[in-house]
């Protein structure tokens, strides 16, 4: 089989988001996407409109500890257009997680601008686990802030490092 036969069977998906931190809810569309794709990369946005918590390169960190259980699972960021992050791995779909009518609203308008930017890219939504619908990484950081137990929320070594990141705030 040639590179390009290869290629054209490898079907690569990517999941950007902040992930600032990581909760047990992106993991569970990690191991349900990681499943449909070939290869699934984690895309860690660097949002200059946000104040976050972790680093891009700590939230990387954090996303490398927790997600390798999944082989075909790569950890990556962004800090462009997603489109164009998108065509430089050679993904050809975005995955998206819906917990609420508002983030369809708000992911149906982010995925008409990636088609309208490119048409060859696909945007999959993926409905949140029940379990997980109520939880964001603003809900996780604020109970983290107030020494809230968060260990329902996040995996244990993402609340080492939540637990410390606090910590080192409070000085």
């Amino acid at each position: 089989m040639s590179n390009s036969q290869l290629e054209a069977n490898n079907r690569i998906a990517v999941y950007p988001g902040s992930f600032d931190p990581v909760t047990y809810g992106h993991l569970d569309i990690i191991a349900r996407a990681s499943k449909q794709y070939d290869t699934l990369i984690v895309a860690v946005l660097n949002n200059t409109s946000k104040s976050p918590m972790f680093s891009v390169d700590e939230r990387k960190a954090l996303l490398h500890e927790v997600t390798r259980e999944f082989p075909n699972v790569q950890i990556d960021s962004f800090r462009d257009l997603l489109v164009r992050f998108m065509k430089s791995k050679k993904a050809g779909t975005i995955v998206r997680g819906i917990r609420s009518v508002s983030d369809f609203e708000y992911e149906l308008q982010m995925a008409s601008t990636n088609h309208l930017l490119d048409p060859d890219i696909e945007t999959i939504f993926m409905m949140t686990n029940p379990k997980y619908s109520y939880l964001s990484s603003s809900i996780v950081k604020e109970v983290a802030r107030f020494h809230g137990d968060v260990s329902e929320l996040v995996p244990p070594f993402v609340r080492t490092k939540l637990e410390e990141k606090v910590q080192a705030q409070l000085g």
